[in-house]
């Protein structure tokens, strides 16, 4: 918890210095996004190298962005954590990120609103881009086992932990006994092979590369908090949503039009990955990948709050009126 408020007040000095910073022009700015040839507007995107973000760079290719007059200059992070920040400083004028971190990030007075939907879970048990594993031979066979042993997570407090806790509590366990582990997705398959952790909450390509070592799923965390989760959106601050309405519909618009095209052509996303991230097409061959609905399923979003409250993730109620599109 100590890390979570530390990060957390990181980003609410960073939001402070980005208000202070802006109080006096009229939209332009760090924030404001740049006007290029033809009526175009250059606007800066952070962006987590993963699957999940796959319908950017296909819509981008596709040409849908440009037809709505948009041009992206993509970044990558690690996480939604450390986009946050980003976006709220003027580094970026949108940004991907879990809706939990966007929800920790509001109920801490951080201004951000989610702009266009992102991602959702395929809502099939068993059959999902996040799974809860263990390795080949294991003797545990449910979230229940879990109780005393050590699984990890690629962020405490977090999504994911909220996933892997509802895993536990569903099959009739004590989550509050689960000893969790921060760990990147990517280290995840080794340490679980070696004996490191018992269990680890993983995303694609991570997924696909423990069912290749003849590792199984337990659960599926993110179905077991709502069907058909909407498990991350994009995001833009609060200040540059008011100054740039315009540019926001527009990126809205496209993205839209990139989620749909997407999710009908699965070929095209495998192929796309390669170009953005180092996973062989033989291991995305594999790969479950995610649902990009159009629009989000507040519902499941609603139950994600619920339990992030539950487990002490948030100090107020988020309010989903003010961060929701």
């Amino acid at each position: 918890m100590r890390r979570l408020l530390v990060g957390l007040t990181a980003v609410s000095v960073l939001a402070a210095a980005a208000t202070a910073c802006g109080s006096s022009d009229d939209g332009g700015g760090p924030d404001a996004g740049a006007a290029s040839g033809g009526g175009t507007t250059t606007v800066k995107l952070g962006l987590i190298p993963i699957v999940d973000v796959a319908p950017v760079y296909l819509g981008q290719r596709k040409g849908f962005y440009a037809e709505h007059g948009l041009k992206l200059s993509i970044t990558t992070a690690q996480g939604g954590a450390a986009i946050v920040p980003g976006v709220v400083s003027g580094q970026f004028q949108f940004g991907f990120s879990n809706m939990t971190s966007l929800m920790i990030a509001q109920t801490n007075d951080v201004p951000v609103r989610a702009v266009a939907n992102g991602i959702s879970s395929t809502g099939v048990p068993g059959k999902d881009f996040n799974a809860l594993v263990v390795k080949k031979g294991s003797p545990l066979k449910s979230p229940k086992q879990l109780e005393g042993k050590k699984v990890a997570i690629n962020t405490l407090k977090n999504i994911n932990e909220t996933g892997v806790r509802q895993s536990v509590r569903k099959a009739g366990g004590d989550p509050d006994k689960v000893k969790f582990v921060e760990l990147a997705f990517d280290q995840m398959p080794a340490a679980l092979d070696s004996g490191r952790i018992d269990a680890a909450g993983v995303v694609e390509p991570a997924t696909a590369t423990v069912r290749s070592q003849g590792g199984e799923v337990i659960a599926s965390p993110m179905v077991d908090i709502a069907p058909d989760l909407t498990v991350a959106m994009y995001f833009t601050s609060t200040r540059y949503a008011q100054r740039n309405p315009d540019v926001v519909k527009r990126f809205q618009q496209a993205t839209a039009e990139s989620l749909a095209y997407a999710d009908a052509h699965p070929d095209e996303v495998r192929e796309i990955v390669t170009t953005y991230t180092k996973i062989p097409a033989t291991v995305l061959e594999q790969v479950t990948l995610p649902k990009w609905p159009a629009e989000a399923n507040r519902s499941s979003i609603e139950t994600l709050a619920e339990l992030g409250r539950q487990d002490g993730l948030f100090t107020t109620e988020p309010d989903l009126d003010e961060l929701l599109p």
